[in-house]
């Protein structure tokens, strides 16, 4: 086993979750630093840095180092997707081989310039489009329609979005719970996402005695510690995502 550096204690959690797992995976491998770089593509100092928690993985990097370490790379996946949220940045990209990267990045830089470009133009259209029509459509529904104190609200006050509203209808079909928000059983969820399939994980969390909170489609820390008690009942690993392991066990 490698005796590893103690990582930045500034770095977020959930990075640091994907990079002790990764560490683990490196160990599992026997590989040194040198042979693991031949064998993913990645460079001995690009791997350095990734497993000293200065710089994200790309997601390539991840599933190779899975499969070179025995872990499962769904679950690995998983998590650097979560890390990569959390680090707000795009991963290091794959270096070209030497010699060819500066004729590349000039006739990359050249497309995205045009690329660019063209968008720009396409979004300065349509802009224009949408606000003639938005004035047109303003102009005959403010004649067809009197303004009254009910409709109206104070200028410069802001509007509050409008959430979803979810509810749980559980049946049981065919040896399964549904709550009828969605009816998937390999979606993967962790802190910070949303949707039809959080509400629907939060309905079976208390169909299963657990408290996730309100059911308002948002993985939150009250789902997390609700899925981490489902986990520990079901005799799974104990990491606060939803996966195919835990959808089973949701829906039992």
């Amino acid at each position: 086993m490698s005796r590893w550096k103690g990582l930045p204690e500034e770095l977020d959690p959930r990075v640091r979750q994907l990079v002790v797992r990764l560490r683990r995976a490196k160990d599992h491998s026997g590989l040194s630093l040198r042979r693991l770089a031949a064998k993913t593509g990645y460079s001995t100092s690009s791997w350095e840095r990734y497993l000293s928690g200065r710089s994200l993985p790309p997601g390539d990097a991840v599933e190779a180092m899975a499969r070179l370490g025995g872990d499962d790379p769904t679950r690995l996946l998983a998590l650097h997707e979560v890390a990569r949220e959390a680090w707000g940045t795009t991963a290091e990209p794959r270096r070209p081989p030497a010699g060819t990267e500066p004729a590349r990045s000039h006739g990359r830089a050249l497309r995205v310039t045009l690329i660019a470009g063209s968008v720009a133009l396409v979004l300065a259209v349509c802009s224009s489009v949408l606000l003639a029509v938005r004035l047109t459509h303003g102009e005959g529904k403010a004649a067809a329609t009197p303004l009254t104190s009910a409709s109206t609200t104070a200028p410069g006050t802001p509007r509050k979005p409008e959430r979803p509203l979810y509810t749980c209808r559980s049946e049981w079909i065919d040896g399964r719970w549904y709550a009828g928000n969605s009816r998937t059983l390999k979606a993967v969820l962790a802190m910070g996402h949303a949707g039809p399939e959080v509400a629907e994980a939060q309905c079976l969390l208390r169909e299963a005695g657990l408290s996730p909170g309100a059911v308002d489609g948002i993985f939150g820390p009250h789902t997390q510690r609700a899925v981490k008690d489902l986990q520990k009942r079901s005799g799974l690993v104990v990491d606060g995502i939803i996966g195919p392991h835990t959808w089973k066990a949701l829906r039992e």
